[in-house]
């Protein structure tokens, strides 16, 4: 049995430490405070060290501490240790070059794996890392491995910014007179090819391995054409077998029937030929079409609907037909509405939360 160590501040009982345990954050320090408020309730020095988890000679140091420094005495202290290899600014320029990806002609590749990250920090930064602790590097930079949206070569992002800024005026411009005094809501419309030859999502998987997932070759498929108003949580779609102006114009004879009575809509879509203004497209009188800028499918909340919807319902499925393809999407399109917020989450844009 331990000899008791001598605790010399005595301006907090043993039950005052516990309640400060109880209070801390920091379980390395709620130990030492429980371990010096046994010594103060009479328990020997190995009994008191054993309890809270920690060798006699340690929990007397700690004591020590306590004496000289209160509470504050029992935080763990930084060590010093080896300074890293990249200091702040280098991480920064490092995470910037990692985000903007290599140069092809100057790097020699088209997409930095962490063995070229190697070589590339080696000779700008002077400094060799194994591949290992290059993914390190990478975690610690908040960086993780994501597959790419694809866009056009001929998008224009100036156009796009353009758009989401001046959309509240764009919109007043186009509304017609019968809009004046109406509420107006703002929806999103797209259309998808849903079919046999199906969309393989991203699966959990064994590391290094390339899991098999079915997909039919045949060619059978349908046209899903879906609409969303995130601010009032409904959508409205319609199943046709081609994508055309007639199967635009049934799509906008059901958003119709599902805008508010004495409402007024404004439907954002891309510029397909079906969605023009013409002598075939007919547009109800409680809407008005605005076109996207072209090659900006990113700006649509219907094209996240798409994916959500693939990844979710119409992906790793083999259907026995065109029919069963029909189902398949009432089933997917029931899914998404039936949880409002679902729709609110994917779908709303901030850009397009405007007053009138």
């Amino acid at each position: 049995m331990g000899k008791a160590i001598e605790i010399t501040r005595l301006d907090r009982s043993a039950a005052d430490l516990r309640g400060v345990a109880i209070k801390t954050k920091d379980a390395d320090v709620a130990r030492r405070l429980l371990g010096i408020a046994l010594l103060l309730d009479g328990w020997s020095r190995g009994e008191a060290a054993t309890a809270s988890g920690m060798d006699r000679q340690t929990l007397c140091d700690w004591v020590h501490r306590y004496n000289a420094s209160d509470v504050a005495g029992l935080a763990t202290g930084r060590r010093s240790g080896r300074p890293p290899a990249l200091n702040e600014a280098e991480m920064a320029e490092l995470k910037e070059m990692v985000i903007k990806g290599p140069d092809p002609e100057k790097d020699g590749v088209v997409r930095w794996r962490c063995v070229d990250l190697r070589a590339k920090i080696a000779s700008h930064f002077a400094v060799t890392f194994h591949k290992r602790s290059v993914a390190k590097l990478l975690c610690k930079l908040r960086l993780t491995r994501l597959q790419p949206r694809p866009y056009h070569p001929k998008k224009d992002a100036a156009a796009q910014e353009s758009f989401k800024i001046n959309f509240a005026s764009l919109m007043n411009e186009v509304l017609p007179v019968s809009a004046a005094g109406k509420p107006v809501e703002v929806w999103f419309q797209d259309e998808a090819r849903v079919g046999q030859k199906g969309w393989l999502p991203y699966q959990w998987a064994p590391i290094g391995s390339r899991p098999p997932a079915v997909r039919d070759n045949r060619h059978d498929s349908v046209y899903l054409f879906g609409a969303i108003c995130p601010a009032r949580e409904v959508g409205a779609a319609v199943i046709m077998p081609a994508a055309n102006t007639e199967a635009m114009n049934e799509h906008l004879k059901e958003i119709s029937t599902q805008v508010q009575p004495g409402a007024h809509a404004v439907l954002i879509c891309d510029g397909a030929g079906w969605h023009q203004r013409g002598r075939e497209l007919k547009v109800p009188v409680n809407i008005t079409l605005i076109s996207l800028p072209p090659y900006s499918p990113e700006l649509n909340s219907m094209e996240n609907v798409w994916h959500y919807l693939r990844a979710n319902k119409l992906s790793l499925l083999v259907w026995d037909g065109y029919e069963a393809i029909v189902t398949a999407c009432k089933d997917a399109w029931h899914f998404l509405i039936s949880d409002p917020d679902r729709i609110r989450s994917i779908g709303t844009r901030a850009w397009a939360c405007v007053k009138t």
